[in-house]
């Protein structure tokens, strides 16, 4: 096995340990010996891609933002010009933003908790920085794809959705109503906000 598979496997292993870690434990019980005695990896192989738990946790976040957009980008470059299949890639994971039990939502809200580290506050202004910019990318993808009117402002749009995402994130773990709102309306509000309307 070459050098970048073993690393992308070893790397699959700790996030996938990670996320394990974190139903079973819960964030604040999870240590970085425990993943140890999970991976068998070594504490050096474990620091070659984090230096503390909360960025390997962070490191589980921005790892589903990359599956969004790699999957996003090989609808793309399909090279079919419609709205329909990109668009069904990213909305297919919104409902695990309703689920107080998702291993990255109960990530979220524990770094969310410790805001006021400034190595922490650093991880999710980042991880913020991160989405929003991958938001903003699907939407000009689809406008240079004549598929999402350039009409459409990338900048405030992106936010929007992210922000919505993060409210379905914090609101689920303190409510276990039903509520008005799903994330079936937030993908009716996606694509009407972003589909060409035909006139």
């Amino acid at each position: 096995m070459d050098r970048e598979s073993k690393r992308k496997r070893t790397k699959e292993l700790l996030l996938d340990t990670t996320k394990d870690l974190v139903q079973e434990k819960g964030c604040n019980n999870m240590t970085l010996n425990d993943i140890i005695k999970r991976t068998k990896l070594s504490k050096g192989a474990i620091y070659h891609y984090v230096r503390s738990k909360d960025e390997l946790l962070a490191l589980v976040l921005q790892e589903r933002m990359e599956k969004i957009n790699d999957r996003f980008f090989e609808k793309v470059n399909e090279g079919k010009k419609e709205f329909e299949g990109p668009m069904k890639e990213i909305v297919r994971k919104l409902p695990s933003l309703q689920d107080p039990l998702d291993a990255t939502n109960r990530i979220f809200l524990y770094l969310l908790s410790k805001h006021n580290q400034p190595i922490v506050s650093e991880i999710i202004n980042k991880f913020y920085d991160q989405a929003v910019r991958l938001s903003k990318q699907w939407i000009t993808a689809g406008q240079h794809a004549g598929v999402i009117p350039l009409s459409v402002n990338a900048d405030r749009t992106a936010e929007l959705f992210i922000l919505i995402s993060y409210g379905f994130r914090v609101r689920n773990s303190i409510s276990n109503d039903s509520h008005a709102f799903s994330t079936d309306d937030f993908s009716i509000l996606m694509a009407d906000l972003l589909e060409a309307k035909q006139t």
